[in-house]
């Protein structure tokens, strides 16, 4: 699903115009227009959020009917930026670094040297033949699923353990809490990060693609929006995002119950060097300085 904000009554857009900017309704692209929105409220434009499909997201670019979109995962969304290639206007990669593949905690790296799926057969008794997954049906499971199926890296006498996010988080620290091998599935950004001490594992390229399954994040905008509306242009061609600061917010979201407006307008407060280069050479609605107001509108 997608997210769109609008921006209204912007000296930069038509009389009576409404524009909107968009990004993926994951927790992480729910961070990235909750910062984002934070910002460009604190500037003086009024906000709304909507929710949409990919496609039809895409679609609606394409047609002029939103305006900018925040999570462009690649490669994960190759398919949709190659049938609306011609659509929208790509400014910048917004995050850089995500992770998506199998994990272990770090020590089970520094005592048995296991780096990569090639070395988990050796370790299986260790490992007990389980790799932990997370909701029964999810792609990923199916994924190691297959893996198991093919005997692939000989972990074919292996089983899934599917739970949930948080029953498979639970078994990893009841694993280090016993200084116990265990095996799951993993992803940053996530709080998972900043709780336990991960070393990700190479070698499943087939399965979760090259670089631990790596993705990066773009901002795209429908074609000519950064001409028609240069202030908003500017901050999104400044706007990038950090993958601890990511983690950081959704642990104050997953974790804490805190709203996702809560928390990135808390983490924004707290960490003013932020924001403060992606308002270079953007101002407020009516031209005043935006970090400034920015600031200000935060409290600080």
């Amino acid at each position: 699903m997608w997210l769109q904000t609008g921006t209204t009554d912007s000296p930069e857009q038509p009389p009576g115009g409404r524009r909107r900017a968009v990004a993926v309704a994951e927790v992480q692209g729910d961070i990235h227009i909750r910062l984002t929105t934070t910002v460009l409220e604190g500037l003086g434009y009024d906000t709304h959020i909507d929710l949409l499909s990919v496609p039809i997201g895409f679609k609606s670019m394409q047609n002029n009917d939103i305006d900018v979109f925040l999570g462009n995962w690649m490669p994960a969304q190759q398919k949709f930026a190659d049938q609306y290639e011609g659509g929208y206007e790509r400014l910048r990669a917004n995050l850089k670094g995500a992770k998506f593949t199998l994990a272990v905690p770090e020590f089970v790296k520094e005592k048995a040297g296991v780096t990569s799926f090639a070395d988990l057969d050796k370790h299986a008794d260790q490992f007990d033949h389980k790799i932990y997954g997370i909701e029964p049906g999810a792609p990923a499971n199916n994924l190691i699923q297959k893996m198991i199926d093919n005997d692939d890296f000989g972990l074919g006498d292996w089983t899934l353990v599917e739970s949930s996010e948080q029953g498979m988080l639970s078994q990893v620290s009841r694993a280090e809490r016993r200084d116990r091998f265990v095996v799951f599935l993993a992803w940053e950004p996530h709080p998972m990060n900043l709780q336990h001490d991960l070393a990700y594992l190479s070698g499943g390229d087939d399965y979760f693609g090259p670089n631990y399954g790596g993705a990066t994040i773009y901002t795209l905008t429908r074609n000519g929006y950064s001409d028609e509306c240069r202030n908003v242009g500017t901050l999104l061609d400044n706007l990038q995002f950090k993958l601890d600061m990511e983690s950081q917010i959704m642990g104050s979201i997953l974790n804490d119950g805190e709203e996702a407006n809560t928390a990135a307008r808390a983490y924004l407060k707290a960490h003013p060097e932020v924001f403060a280069g992606w308002l270079d050479g953007v101002t407020t609605v009516d031209g005043q300085p935006g970090l400034a107001a920015v600031k200000s509108n935060l409290g600080l």
